[in-house]
């Protein structure tokens, strides 16, 4: 528990502007993946998770790294340090795959090599029962390594030594005076790390062997060789670790940056910084963009075109009106129209509350999406993607391009479903129809009353059309008659106007629900997938400008 307690408190005291960089490069990361180059996003995921296990361990130690080749002097340098024979030198070297430790003050260090994943075998405390001289505390908090030779002929070797150096907080170069310029070093290891200049120490060894008369000449042509790599600012020390020469600068050096506590915050920094230079280098610098409203618009037009949704519409006018006209056209004769097949059951489109019930259940009749539908629906979509991705890395317009497609396939299924499952409210009709109804039944009662008053005062005689009532000369039954059959007509007219009305506007309220759903679809189908590519593209830039902060 108090191991946990010790990483969150790490943490919080040394988080501060790295975590933010460090989160920024996770953002980064996260959204590169599946869109730029595995191999960058790889090494971009290394340096998070190395940067987060780091940070969660001992902020008190710096782990330095002492490297180089076979007889360039490492060991003998690392015992020079360490004022102890702790690496075998020259031919008596083990030819083992693993680095050899020393720690300067154990508490807290122990995690920290574990990380390192040093054997305790290999791991020795400098103020342990093998050192028995007084000490000074120069090199508190530092724990040393003792690299494998990086030129070795065992794989094994030249792994551990790579692994190693992307974990060391600071690392000490060891050149040989005969092999300085060997471009195993410099182009595999220096130059590469020329954005870690502030970690890094080279060291001249074996100065003792060179003529005095070509120190300087030969340390001027080492600093030429580094400002070639890009290491303009890392400092070259002279050491003969065989009789001690320089090894107190060197100690001096290491120590000052272990005291400052910055090699470690340094070396996470520049492999954040290098990390996310790559990722935007992948990624290009064009600015985020988003997606144009009437492109959009554009496309859900040319896909509710080949969704039939004008079909739809027309079915739902022609229904009401229908519908209407039956409800409200003169009951003797209006019953011709419910003999005509209603346009929405024969695309097998349900009414009212059954289009939610057989949703999915079942295929509608719709006409089949034509070629020339087909093809303004892939334009559109290839627009979209096209004029998304404009301006952007190639990574990321082929990720936009597949992930405006990727769906695709689905299209035609769901669009059926979702045109089937709309309610076109075209089965309920208004409620002033059910009143024309009734008016119209009361208008035949009263020409039916006056056709058979009329027929009886015509069989009658005349005696007793003059005592029939009548309305401003005209005799009743004729008034009724006339009246009813009058009314009733211009009844129908009226409703005919009301009925054309209705239908258009359950017509556009048909049209507006389609096209939502036919809008939902589009969105779910192929704009989401562009926009989250789009977001992606968005949270890198923001997360790597975070990380270069």
């Amino acid at each position: 528990m108090s191991g946990l307690l010790e990483g969150a408190k790490n943490l919080v005291s040394r988080g501060g502007d790295l975590g933010e960089r460090l989160d920024g490069l996770t953002a980064a990361t996260d959204a590169a993946t599946g869109r730029l180059d595995d191999e960058i996003v790889d090494e971009a995921r290394g340096v998070v998770n190395k940067a987060q296990g780091r940070l969660k361990l001992s902020a008190d130690h710096t782990v330095v790294g002492v490297a180089g080749a076979t007889g360039s002097g490492k060991s003998s340098t690392f015992n020079a340090l360490t004022g102890l024979e702790l690496s075998a030198v020259g031919v008596r070297r083990p030819t083992t795959s693993w680095a050899t430790a020393c720690v300067w003050g154990s508490e807290g260090a122990q995690e920290l090599l574990e990380w390192l994943g040093i054997p305790e075998r290999h791991q020795t405390t400098r103020d342990s029962m093998l050192d028995t001289r007084r000490e000074t505390h120069e090199l508190d908090g530092v724990v040393l390594l003792d690299l494998p030779d990086h030129d070795s002929t065992e794989v094994s070797h030249h792994l551990e030594v790579d692994r190693l150096v992307e974990l060391a907080d600071m690392l000490v170069w060891v050149l040989d005076p005969q092999k300085y310029a060997d471009a195993a070093i410099h182009d595999r290891y220096l130059q590469p790390l020329r954005t870690h200049s502030e970690i890094m120490v080279v060291v001249l060894n074996h100065i003792d062997r060179v003529p005095e008369e070509r120190r300087e000449s030969m340390l001027g042509d080492v600093r030429r060789l580094l400002d070639q790599d890009g290491l303009r600012n890392v400092p070259v020390i002279p050491v003969s670790a065989k009789l001690g020469w320089g090894v107190p600068q060197l100690k001096t050096e290491i120590a000052q940056r272990a005291a400052a506590k910055r090699a470690n915050k340094s070396r996470l920094s520049a492999d954040i910084k290098t990390a996310a230079v790559k990722l935007a280098k992948a990624s290009g610098d064009a600015k985020p963009r988003s997606l144009a409203k009437p492109r959009v618009e554009a496309l859900e037009d040319a896909i509710s075109e080949a969704a039939g949704v004008p079909t739809v519409v027309d079915a739902v006018e022609r229904s009401v009106r229908t519908r209407a006209r039956g409800a409200t056209g003169w009951p003797l004769v209006s019953w011709v129209s419910r003999l005509k097949p209603d346009p929405l059951k024969r695309l097998h489109l349900a009414l009212g509350e059954e289009a939610t019930q057989l949703a999915g259940r079942a295929r509608t009749s719709l006409p089949q999406t034509t070629a020339v539908e087909r093809a303004r629906v892939d334009t559109e979509v290839r627009t979209l993607a096209d004029e998304a991705g404009a301006g952007l890395a190639t990574p990321w317009r082929e990720a936009i391009r597949r992930a405006s497609v990727a769906r695709m396939g689905d299209l035609a299924d769901r669009l059926d479903a979702s045109v089937g499952g709309v309610d076109l409210n075209a089965e309920r009709l208004p409620l002033w129809t059910g009143l024309v109804r009734v008016l119209q039944w009361i208008l035949i009662a009263i020409a039916a009353v006056g056709l058979v008053w009329s027929l009886a005062l015509v069989l009658s005689g005349p005696a007793v059309g003059e005592a029939t009532p009548s309305v401003a000369g005209v005799e009743l039954p004729y008034v009724l008659l006339i009246g009813g059959v009058g009314l009733g007509l211009v009844l129908w007219c009226v409703c005919h106007l009301m009925v054309i009305s209705t239908a258009r506007r359950r017509a556009r309220a048909a049209d507006s629900r389609l096209r939502a759903a036919v809008s939902e679809v589009s969105r779910e189908l192929v704009v989401d997938p562009i926009e989250t590519e789009l977001a992606a593209y968005t949270s890198l830039r923001h997360g790597v400008a975070k990380a270069l902060r």
